[in-house]
């Protein structure tokens, strides 16, 4: 397979019972490096003006001012690896485009950790132990021609700590080399588009200026639902209109939330939307969940085709199934409507807790079914998908795009390779290495080629599932 990992030079193979020092020399035989330097500690809730600078085989690249916060909802909270969103910026503090590492250039990029925590002097949890869950997705994901956030492997140093491997990736937003919308314009055209929404946990819209141990423990934030910010489904997750007792935007947790679901305004953002176009979006996704609530499957014809791009929601419904992403379909997902076009699925996203190792929904069923195994999480799946996997004409689309998909991209030769090669590149540079001396527990041991062969095995039994399963429809 084509080398396509952005790691340029390789060091000895380091066992991960032999960890180097925490505080490594990352001048050359490594992993492009990323440092961050700011004046004032980094925060969830406001961007620390600071330099930037990227750096290959000790040469530096790319040098910049930037904004940098800590991301997340529950990881932010959970790991002691924490995330970051950046704008690169000028000395005026105004977004400034740069490319990174041969990525389109754009001025907002995530590093996103993987999810690491102490549990005592020789425990510890990880939720991604491989550090490829988010990076494998992806990039399976453009080979069979969704757009997904592109990525490349770094080592990461803020504030002159080495913090380890991170996935620079690019941020999901409007923009023509990311998700092309099309900006909103003054014109009559301008309500059909483009919007982003996003079913998710509203924690990005935190209130700012707390003390920093607030963001720590504030799960209330996840579920605080505005009519500002969202627009709540007529529908409930099993595809019957909600009563109109049962308003929207009550309190986080309440005892129906569990029934509900809200689409995001991720673009244009609240503050941005006018109000035809707020009465456009919402009446379009209500009128698009009508013909699929209503459908009786007889006969060829789809209502619901008038409103949805089918193709993107089986893609995106193959690349979330093969993950096993078990936040799936009721968080962290989106769905835009480009100009004059119909709704679409995607970008996949946040894939951290998934392949195998959810514990949730078993690897021999649907995550889309994750509603029979959990029964009243605050966050559940909506009804589209339950009912799209008893119609015929979803199931056919699927098992094409799936048939294609396996004979190339998607072949276990291709999959497998990916891993094998990501692997081979984190350890030959160390960085795995460098990243658990800096994250495990004191006395812990790790064995990362054991955490890859569960990948691997997971990737095989999944295939082979999922063939069995589209081959019966």
């Amino acid at each position: 397979m084509w080398k396509r990992t952005y790691l340029l030079v390789a060091a000895a193979v380091i066992t991960a019972l032999a960890l180097p020092s925490c505080t490594p020399n990352l001048d050359q035989g490594v992993l492009p490096v990323i440092t961050i330097d700011t004046e004032k500690g980094i925060r969830p809730d406001v961007k620390r003006q600071g330099q930037f600078t990227l750096s290959v085989n000790g040469k530096e690249l790319v040098r910049s001012f930037v904004g940098v916060e800590f991301r997340g909802s529950t990881s932010y909270r959970l790991s002691d690896k924490k995330s970051y969103g950046l704008e690169l910026q000028n000395e005026s503090g105004d977004s400034r485009a740069k490319t990174l590492l041969g990525l389109p250039a754009e001025s907002d990029w995530i590093l996103m950790g993987h999810v690491f925590r102490a549990t005592g002097d020789d425990e510890f949890y990880a939720w991604d132990p491989t550090l490829m869950h988010h990076y494998l997705g992806y990039e399976l994901a453009r080979d069979i021609g969704m757009y997904a956030a592109r990525c490349r492997y770094v080592e990461l140093e803020v504030n002159g700590e080495y913090q380890g491997v991170y996935v620079l990736m690019e941020k999901l937003k409007s923009d023509p080399q990311r998700i092309d919308v099309s900006d909103p314009g003054n014109g009559a055209s301008s309500v059909t588009g483009g919007y982003i929404l996003k079913i998710d946990k509203t924690a990005s819209y935190a209130p700012t200026g707390q003390e920093l141990s607030y963001y720590d423990g504030n799960w209330g934030d996840d579920a605080s639902y505005s009519s500002y910010i969202s627009f709540r489904s007529a529908y409930d997750i099993e595809g019957a209109v909600l009563e109109s007792d049962l308003e929207p935007f009550r309190p986080p947790y309440h005892d129906q939330q569990y029934r509900e679901t809200y689409f995001l305004h991720e673009f244009p953002k609240p503050r941005d939307l006018t109000f035809e176009q707020r009465d456009y979006i919402e009446q379009y996704v209500y009128d698009f969940e009508r013909a699929l609530a209503n459908e009786t499957f007889n006969g060829t014809g789809r209502e619901y085709l008038q409103y949805v791009d089918l193709e993107s929601f089986v893609d995106g419904f193959i690349m979330n199934e093969l993950a096993g992403n078990i936040d799936a379909y009721r968080i962290s997902t989106f769905l835009h409507k480009p100009r004059g076009e119909k709704l679409h699925f995607g970008p996949i996203w946040d894939l951290n807790i998934g392949y195998g190792r959810q514990g949730r929904v078993p690897w021999d069923d649907w995550i889309a079914n994750y509603n029979d195994y959990v029964a009243t999480d605050a966050w559940m799946v909506p009804f589209w998908w339950q009912k799209w996997l008893q119609d015929p004409v979803f199931k056919a689309l699927v098992k094409e795009r799936w048939g294609a998909y396996r004979a190339d991209v998607l072949s276990n030769e291709a999959v497998l390779g990916l891993v094998d090669e990501t692997r081979d590149d984190l350890k030959e540079t160390g960085a795995f290495a460098r990243n658990y001396e800096r994250w495990r527990a004191p006395n812990a041991t790790v064995d990362y080629d054991s955490e890859v062969d569960f990948l691997r095995s997971y990737l095989t039994q999944r295939l082979a599932w999922m063939d069995g399963e589209i081959g019966s429809w």
